[in-house]
């Protein structure tokens, strides 16, 4: 079995920066708190949002 396989730290930095960017894009746009706590779950899940839309946007 490969030493690395499955580790891969720069998909994992691009991934938290890009939580970290959807939080704060989503609770700012929060207008009380439990809009801001679904801000939060969205971040988690922001990669299937852009899988989502860049698929709309393809036609598929």
């Amino acid at each position: 079995m490969s030493k690395d396989a499955g580790s891969n730290p720069q998909s994992g930095a691009v991934y938290g920066l890009g939580f970290i960017g959807a939080a704060i894009y989503f609770i700012s746009q929060a207008t009380s708190f439990w809009i801001g706590v679904l801000g939060f779950l969205k971040a988690i899940v922001w990669p299937a949002f852009l899988v989502y839309e860049a698929l709309e946007k393809l036609g598929a």
